[in-house]
């Protein structure tokens, strides 16, 4: 769990999704579609849509007794339960993620919530009435008895002395139906993402960072705020974005912008912020700008104490409705960030 946490806390602006699963998980989309492209298709339609709940399905030992590692295990078990398990991994939006109490499922900033391929409603690790038409967590739980004997002497990842009972294996190891779909998806993405002669091994010295790219995004979200009769409703929900636009510069600085140009860009991307907080806010809006601001206090530009000042009153906003709903957790949480923030004017006014 702590891997987990650090991977979104430490990845959370540098990859559009991500998902936390296992060695012996794969996704599989239905559909020519990449994962993102389903991912997208599914979130869009709810805007606090955080994260999709993917189904398990188990695969079998095709009754295998011993472990055969010439091939891998999509070659080598192709016959799995004719249900999908009500059990989930999810792919979320990082940046709405707070933390990950279980590699299930993540505790998202509120209002977030995890949707299932239908779009509904997923609380927790398990999605009441499974679906896998459009995508499926693929399980190779059990694979051979043999390699089922070693996970048993292995012991559970979380617990060593928490071991698998080998009496699961005939329960887990479901040979009810052939499905070799996700061995054809393999092969169309391979053929779609490798270019002809190249062989798959080279496949990752290809997949370069496209700077180029990254500016252009960097251009494109924040070339609008030179226009000084930008009218205010163009910042509504788009914190998001320009806490992006502010974390990818740093990829940038030395590639594509030389120092005058990345100092050009931030103060361009905390003009945004600042003004994103006179805007349509959520509640995942705040909490992300408030896990953002120790990197954003240390920044020296005039605008810095300008988004302290407002994000405090905004904290001060949000206290008071959690008082009047009850919601002391919240309510707590929120009076030691606004603590903090206080604390740092009068840090740096004895510093000055």
């Amino acid at each position: 769990m702590e891997a987990y946490n650090d991977a979104v806390k430490r990845f959370r602006f540098c990859c559009r999704y991500l998902a936390v699963i296992d060695g012996d998980e794969f996704i599989f989309p239905k559909s020519k579609s990449t994962i993102t492209e389903v991912v997208d298709e599914i979130l869009s339609k709810n805007p606090n849509a955080g994260g999709l709940a993917v189904n398990w399905i188990f695969f079998g030992s095709n009754n295998q007794e011993n472990a055969d590692y010439s091939r891998g295990v999509l070659e080598r078990f192709t016959k799995r339960a004719a249900n999908p398990h009500p059990t989930v991994k999810t792919a979320v939006n990082p940046r709405r993620v707070n933390y990950y109490p279980t590699p299930h499922a993540p505790a998202y900033y509120e209002p977030c919530f995890a949707v299932n391929e239908k779009g509904g409603f997923v609380a927790g690790y398990s999605n009441p009435e499974p679906s896998v038409e459009k995508i499926v967590m693929v399980h190779y739980h059990s694979k051979s008895f043999e390699e089922y004997e070693r996970k048993v002497q292995r012991g559970n990842a979380d617990f060593v002395d928490n071991k698998y009972s080998i009496k699961n294996f005939s329960h887990n190891h479901n040979n009810d139906e052939f499905d070799d779909g996700i061995l054809k998806y393999r092969e169309a993405r391979c053929n779609a993402l490798i270019p002809s002669g190249v062989g798959a091994e080279n496949l990752f010295h290809l997949k370069q960072i496209n700077y180029g790219r990254l500016f252009n995004a960097l251009v494109q979200n924040l070339f609008p705020l030179l226009n000084k009769g930008l009218a205010p409703v163009f910042f509504n929900g788009k914190l998001e974005n320009f806490l992006t636009c502010l974390n990818l510069i740093p990829h940038l600085r030395g590639k594509v912008l030389d120092d005058k140009g990345a100092k050009f860009f931030e103060e361009l991307s905390l003009e945004a912020i600042h003004k994103s907080l006179y805007a349509a806010l959520t509640l995942a809006d705040i909490f992300l700008l408030i896990d953002e601001m120790p990197k954003i206090l240390v920044m020296d530009y005039p605008v810095v104490n300008q988004i302290r000042e407002a994000l405090m009153r905004i904290i001060q906003q949000v206290m008071l409705l959690f008082r009047m709903n009850n919601h002391w957790q919240g309510f707590t949480d929120l009076d030691h960030e606004l603590k903090i923030l206080q604390s740092f004017d009068t840090l740096t006014k004895r510093t000055n």
